[in-house]
């Protein structure tokens, strides 16, 4: 009896000491930010095609340039090749992770109806959101690394000192704002496949006069010139570009980041106005077709 009378005091003694349910410590917003990134990280390169086309696809392009025009100099530039397609392409790399990456994946994600189950759950939204464009800006320094790396290591790409601060801003600038004007594109698609549609329609071409593929030459028409000045990838292409020139600025551009992060302001502005949680009427997955078609016979 005494054992069972100190055992019973012992129970309640624990009863009595231990936490109530609701002063359970739930996790902070940087603890739950930084495990949704790790989530968004891990679909990325669980998919294999997105990985390629992001990181890869801008590598070779880079080699391919790289030995085919070898190390010829740029005279309207004062660099060679290698010097101007590695932070070039890196831009591209960047953008593809942020911007492409973005709107491709989330517009798929809300034709699959989890962007509706997540919006149901405990999770705030901006950090389900939040998670998503840091997971894409990691993603884009892990490319832009890699491919100044192989830069470096197989064609002589230098880097400058009095650069690297320059630099730094108008990368992470850069990102920010292609990744909000991904998430604005993943408002307006009505689904992934016009996302998808989107973005390589807008990224392309803009790549090509913004110079990232092409040199850009005296020879360009002004309308072209202007059309690519109004768009933001010029005005993160070029001052990237220019730090790795001897030649070149290497100061901070703040009229180009000024002007990137009003693109970025106005487009993460609009996404959240526009953005929907739930598929557009009519849009299924093949699943909820299959599904659909069973439950009708």
């Amino acid at each position: 009896m005494r054992a069972l009378r100190d055992e019973t005091s012992s129970i309640v003694t624990d009863r009595a000491t231990m936490t109530p349910p609701n002063s359970v410590r739930r996790p902070s917003a940087p603890a739950l930010l930084l495990h949704q990134t790790r989530y968004e990280s891990r679909i990325f390169w669980r998919t294999p095609i997105s990985a390629f086309f992001t990181v890869i696809f801008p590598l070779m392009i880079f080699v391919v340039f790289a030995l085919v025009f070898g190390n010829e100099e740029i005279e309207e530039l004062g660099i060679n090749t290698a010097q101007f397609y590695a932070p070039a392409l890196a831009v591209f790399s960047a953008v593809s992770a942020t911007y492409s990456n973005i709107a491709i994946s989330t517009a798929y994600q809300r034709d699959e109806g989890i962007l509706k189950r997540a919006r149901g759950t405990p999770l705030p939204s901006w950090i389900f959101l939040g998670g998503k464009i840091a997971a894409a800006i990691a993603i884009a320094i892990i490319g832009t690394v890699v491919m100044l790396a192989v830069g470096a290591v197989f064609f002589g790409v230098q880097l400058y000192a009095d650069s690297i601060i320059p630099l730094v801003l108008t990368f992470f600038v850069g990102v920010a704002a292609f990744g909000a004007l991904g998430l604005l594109v993943a408002a307006i698609a009505p689904n992934g496949s016009a996302a998808t549609a989107i973005a390589q329609a807008t990224l392309l071409p803009l790549a090509f006069i913004s110079g990232v593929f092409l040199v850009p030459g005296e020879n360009t028409p002004d309308w072209l010139n202007a059309l690519a000045n109004f768009f933001p990838l010029k005005h993160f292409a070029e001052p990237f570009t220019a730090a790795f020139s001897p030649i070149g600025d290497h100061s901070v551009h703040w009229a180009d980041l000024g002007y990137m992060a009003v693109w970025g302001v106005v487009a993460l502005a609009l996404a959240i106005r526009w953005f929907k949680w739930e598929p557009s009427t009519g849009t299924s997955t093949p699943r909820r077709r299959s599904k659909a078609a069973a439950t009708a016979a």
